[in-house]
């Protein structure tokens, strides 16, 4: 602490100028901190001007990385989920089509031309339903043909630990072959004995599935394809629910955490502004008491003339 003591009229020493000089000392540092914390903007500039908060605010930062890249992961989650939810749309409204063309046939007003085009019809649909499951594509993998399952990382526990969610398309997992040419096409949308390559096979001579005998399978068939499809895009929309929630849970702890941080690592411009006007009072101030206290030896020297 500076000390009022002047040290009289003692050669050796100038208490006073000592004094005023250290307060300019510690007004210059003042100002110094004061001007670097408002370039920068940030309180803690380096470990040694807030040990504990330079710890603190560091760990979170790493948090909120991990929270981004989690994030990230969420969407791409999503636009996967997004892509087979409308291959699977598609291949509903088609399905029903075709069912339809299958309704319309069993009915005994139509003859057998008429039948044939209906099949004929419904053959280009199925052709279209196979352009579907191979066009529903994400990261060079198909979606839709049963065989896609994957593990997206949407959170991080206390100990690091992976937090995720899968998406499991296999016919092993939530979903049913849609593909149009798997297993030899003896079996679509979990249906075995459902050959949707069969409606290219009515002929005049032979109606096949579309014949008296066959056509109430065949809408049986149809109709519960129909209902694995919408099985299937229901469990997707289940994972999107999910996705939904962990993406605002996300989206909330990063402002979060950010906001802890700037608490803890920003600098108060306000606060800072006042004390730097007030270092530069006391810097002006320091420098008139010194120019006084290295003046004040003059006056002794009237002793010695």
């Amino acid at each position: 602490m500076p000390s009022a003591l002047s040290g009289g009229a003692r050669i050796r020493t100038n208490t006073p100028a000592e004094n005023a000089f250290n307060a300019l000392s510690g007004a210059n540092n003042s100002i110094a901190l004061r001007q670097l914390r408002l370039s920068t903007g940030k309180r803690i500039n380096a470990a040694s001007d807030d040990v504990a908060g330079y710890i603190t605010s560091r760990a979170l930062s790493s948090r909120v990385g991990s929270l981004r890249s989690a994030l990230n992961a969420v969407g791409d989650a999503k636009n996967v989920a997004a892509i087979a939810q409308d291959g699977l749309d598609n291949i509903n409204a088609l399905l029903t089509q075709i069912k339809d063309a299958a309704s319309t046939a069993a009915s005994g007003a139509l003859g057998t031309d008429e039948k044939v085009s209906l099949a004929q019809a419904a053959s280009r649909l199925v052709d279209q339903i196979q352009t579907v499951v191979d066009s529903t594509v994400f990261g060079g993998e198909e979606l839709i043909n049963g065989t896609f399952s994957s593990s997206f990382v949407i959170g991080f526990s206390a100990t690091n630990s992976l937090l995720s969610v899968e998406i499991d398309l296999t016919t092993s997992g939530n979903s049913f072959y849609f593909d149009v040419n798997s297993e030899s096409n003896t079996t679509f949308a979990g249906i075995t004995g459902l050959d949707l390559s069969s409606f290219n096979s009515v002929s005049s001579t032979d109606l096949g599935i579309f014949g008296t005998s066959q056509i109430s399978a065949t809408l049986t068939s149809l109709s519960n394809a129909l209902n694995n499809v919408n099985r299937t895009a229901s469990y997707i929309g289940g994972v999107v629910n999910r996705l939904d929630s962990q993406e605002t849970a996300l989206q909330s702890q990063i402002t979060n955490y950010n906001a802890a941080i700037s608490r803890i690592e920003d600098a108060d411009v306000a606060l800072e502004q006042l004390e730097l006007i007030k270092s530069q009072f006391l810097q002006q101030t320091s420098i008139i008491s010194l120019a006084q206290a290295n003046a004040n030896p003059q006056t002794f020297l009237q002793l010695l003339q």
